[in-house]
């Protein structure tokens, strides 16, 4: 593994853990929007990642292990896809409600804010981890260049 594809890796951190971030944002927004049918009520939306295997980024490069060819380790993360939320969704009766079907429910996303701000918290704390690995590497790699100036 090169000093180089720290960067890679930690990109693809930040990338993920921004999506993160935005469909947190989009979950948040939505939590208070209602409906007369369960059809049209927003869900709750989760990313879904996976981890990329070293072998994929450099199929003829090492893995970082120094054992077997079996032992890969992770260069990165890929977004699989964005899935929403089977949970059950929130049925309020409130017949003077507009948006109230003909028996006087209301349906409300299966948002759940403090889950989500949790969420948000926690992706917002990666993202920074990594800017860390990034600028970590980077002052590592301007101190090699500078090793020969002596």
């Amino acid at each position: 593994m090169s000093l180089g594809s720290i960067f890679d890796i930690a990109g693809s951190g930040m990338t993920a853990q921004s999506l993160r971030m935005n469909t947190t944002a989009s979950n948040i927004a939505n939590a208070e929007t209602v409906s007369s049918s369960s059809e049209e009520t927003y869900r709750a939306r989760k990313p879904v990642f996976a981890a990329i295997q070293q072998s994929m980024m450099n199929p003829e490069g090492s893995s970082f292990a120094l054992g077997s060819s079996e032992d890969q380790a992770g260069a990165g993360v890929r977004v699989e896809g964005i899935v929403e939320s089977q949970t059950e969704l929130q049925m309020r009766y409130q017949p003077g409600h507009p948006a109230a079907n003909e028996e006087g429910y209301v349906f409300y996303p299966n948002v759940n804010v403090v889950e989500e701000m949790a969420d948000m918290m926690s992706s917002s704390r990666s993202f920074q981890l990594n800017v860390d690995v990034m600028n970590t590497a980077k002052t590592m790699m301007q101190r090699i260049l500078t090793l020969g100036q002596q």
